[in-house]
């Protein structure tokens, strides 16, 4: 969907860049990296809000005691719903960008962030209608798709050597929303007050993040609307195969998030207070490690990090399975959150593996230098919408399971048996697709007579 170029392009006015090649070594250390760490530094502050603006319905029905008249049922459905709005809008966010420029559309996503902040504040009391909240939580699903469109954004700033890290700052930074808006309830909570607080805090952030877009990011000109990528992604197999994986991570630490509290409410008996008081802290430890996860991919293949993350991520849940049925808080806490640290390594290394699996089909067809690199930005940055859309379903899967295991058994344990299943699927499809010794050697046998060869055990 993207296509940097160093071509001149037109000037369209406010902020935008004629000429971007974060490949050249020269041009990068000259001018390009101070340029994408500073539209990186303000692409995290806005994509940080979309993320606690589109999870804060995790946070509201911690709140909403019995006399809202909500059943945990209606409440898993309600974030359910949200993260679904969440998921499907990231699709075309990530045409967003190439139509209007990173910097114009992060003002206007940004600013759009206030629709649902406005609404919930002025519908959360009791005696409101539950059609009524999830009119209003599915508005709050467009923060969801702020990630898409900075993503798609930050790959286009970067060069391939420097994306595991900068796609997972980027995202991790946003991801940290998740646990800053959880922080912030706590306290709120702890000092008795109330939600219309906590959206009274955010609303004047959103205008800061608007504002600060407008003054301090760019636009790329040569970054152009290109559907013929977003078709050529999506007839790729490799898009869907690693949107089936960010399921695995990405799905899992968004659907996590939404449904921990509520889990510790209806399994564990927790007061919404005592459920805050360590909610906040896995999604905080995955956001914090998800940089981490893209550098460990950048040194030892985003494949192998993937890999062994899936078999921790089996090993965590069964954990979780264990000390559900003993009924121990103790150790469901603490494996919960081991799980979702895993969530985020996983998160950084499979989204450092899309620009490396691109580059690598650019490779295998003979291409060299800027042309292989331009290819690779085109597609992977397709496909990231995509895959990122795909992905964050799997937080409305696991809300939905949530909500079927507790209908049907009174607790969350059958939820997390499918989920260690499905765990274990995840890692006999990264295998048998990315690391399995001879399908490997077929994929890079057609490049043999391309310098520098690259393979997908590479990505």
């Amino acid at each position: 969907m993207t296509a940097p170029n160093t071509a001149p392009a037109p000037s369209r006015g406010g902020r935008w860049i004629q000429e971007w090649d974060p490949e050249d070594e020269t041009f990068w250390k000259e001018t390009g990296e101070k340029v994408a760490r500073r539209n990186l530094l303000f692409s995290v502050l806005s994509e940080h809000i979309g993320f606690s603006i589109w999870t804060m319905w995790s946070v509201m029905v911690l709140f909403m005691g019995p006399e809202y008249g909500l059943t945990p049922a209606d409440k898993f459905m309600l974030t359910s719903m949200v993260t679904l709005v969440g998921a499907v809008v990231r699709v075309p966010y990530t045409f967003a960008v190439a139509i209007f420029g990173g910097r114009n559309w992060t003002i206007v996503s940004a600013s759009l962030l206030l629709v649902p902040s406005v609404a919930a504040f002025a519908v959360m009391k009791p005696g409101t209608s539950f059609d009524t909240f999830l009119l209003v939580g599915l508005l709050a699903g467009i923060g969801g798709g702020n990630f898409a469109s900075s993503m798609t954004n930050i790959n286009a700033f970067f060069p391939l050597r420097k994306k595991g890290w900068a796609l997972g700052l980027n995202a991790g930074g946003g991801n940290i929303g998740v646990p800053v808006i959880q922080l912030v309830a706590l306290a709120i909570i702890g000092a008795n007050g109330g939600p219309r607080v906590l959206l009274g805090i955010y609303i004047p952030l959103i205008v800061v993040a608007a504002v600060l877009a407008a003054v301090y990011m760019d636009n790329i000109a040569s970054v152009k609307n290109d559907t013929g990528a977003a078709r050529d992604a999506a007839k790729d197999a490799h898009t869907w195969i690693m949107s089936f994986l960010y399921i695995g991570t990405f799905g899992s630490f968004i659907g996590y998030s939404f449904a921990f509290g509520q889990v510790l409410q209806n399994q564990f008996g927790r007061t919404p207070l005592q459920a805050a008081y360590v909610t906040f802290i896995g999604p905080l430890l995955g956001s914090l490690i998800r940089p981490v996860g893209g550098w460990l991919a950048d040194r030892y293949g985003g494949a192998r990090i993937t890999l062994w993350n899936f078999v921790a991520m089996a090993g965590a849940t069964g954990v979780i399975v264990v000390a559900s049925t003993q009924k121990s808080l103790p150790l469901f806490t603490i494996a919960f959150i081991a799980l979702f640290v895993l969530t985020g390594l996983g998160n950084g290394s499979t989204y450092k593996m899309i620009p490396g699996i691109f580059q690598a089909k650019a490779v295998a067809k003979g291409l060299e230098g800027e042309a292989a690199a331009s290819y690779g930005r085109r597609l992977s940055g397709a496909s990231m919408g995509l895959i990122g859309a795909v992905g964050a379903l799997g937080g409305v899967g696991i809300n939905l399971a949530f909500r079927q295991s507790f209908l049907s058994y009174g607790s969350g344990t059958g939820a997390f048996v499918a989920f260690l299943a499905f765990y274990a699927l995840c890692f006999l499809v990264t295998w048998a697709v990315y690391l399995r010794g001879p399908a490997t050697q077929t994929r890079t046998a057609t490049a043999a007579e391309a310098k520098p060869q690259l393979s997908y055990v590479e990505v």
